[in-house]
């Protein structure tokens, strides 16, 4: 139990190196509009993003890849990611979470031998899919015996302290307000986590369009500190 619970906090660290401090997932974009300005403001966004794709997209897939790595089900897996796939419309957000997914991936893989992440990153480097970072992430603590529910809510506390951080540094905003952010995420979390335990694949859903069009202009930005 304390092994999963201590993997956890190790896929959920925000120094394991899965890329995300390049990624920004449209905050910038806000932040260069003047939408975002503030500790609220940055609240406000990491809230919507939670609730309208992280939490009932990403972390219901991280639910079952967790179920579906501990059972050793590659093919189910790989439909789940093709699924999860679909579900990415804009461009550099998809792409991110295929490079933070494959490096996951990669370091998981590397960790120790285990069968079921070695068969999915021959699937990944064989095309076969696109290894996105909810999936992949799921799979690695789900081989670690770590429990659905708080795998999901690891994955969805990573997706905050990711976006804390690129607040910290495209605003004026201290340290202090940041864990406040992080802190306020917790109730949020802790719900959305619980409703990802419960739901299924077929369940998965996202309405986020606001922040998808942050996100497909981010790439038109005459200056930018992020890839997303």
């Amino acid at each position: 139990m304390t092994e999963a619970w201590l993997a956890a906090l190790q896929f959920a660290d925000g120094l394991f190196p899965a890329g995300g401090f390049a990624h920004s997932l449209g905050l910038e974009t806000y932040v260069q509009d003047g939408v975002v300005r503030d500790r609220a403001e940055l609240e406000a966004f990491v809230a919507a993003l939670l609730d309208g794709s992280a939490g009932p997209t990403d972390a219901v897939a991280v639910v079952a890849a967790v179920r579906l790595a501990a059972a050793g089900d590659v093919a189910a897996w790989l439909e789940l990611d093709a699924r999860l796939e679909a579900m990415k419309p804009v461009p550099e957000s998809r792409e991110a979470s295929r490079q933070m997914g494959r490096q996951t991936l990669r370091v998981a893989a590397a960790l120790g031998p285990d069968r079921v992440l070695a068969e999915l990153a021959r699937a990944v480097a064989e095309g076969l899919a696109s290894g996105h970072h909810a999936t992949v992430f799921g799979a690695a603590l789900g081989r670690a015996g770590v429990e659905p529910e708080v795998a999901a809510a690891a994955y969805l506390h990573s997706t905050v302290t990711l976006l804390v951080g690129a607040g910290l540094r495209l605003m004026a905003l201290g340290q202090l307000d940041g864990q406040r952010v992080v802190a306020a995420m917790r109730p949020r979390i802790a719900r959305l986590a619980a409703a990802a335990a419960a739901a299924s694949p077929a369940d998965m859903w996202s309405f986020n369009p606001g922040l998808e069009l942050a996100g497909i202009r981010h790439a038109t930005l005459d200056t930018r500190l992020f890839r997303s």
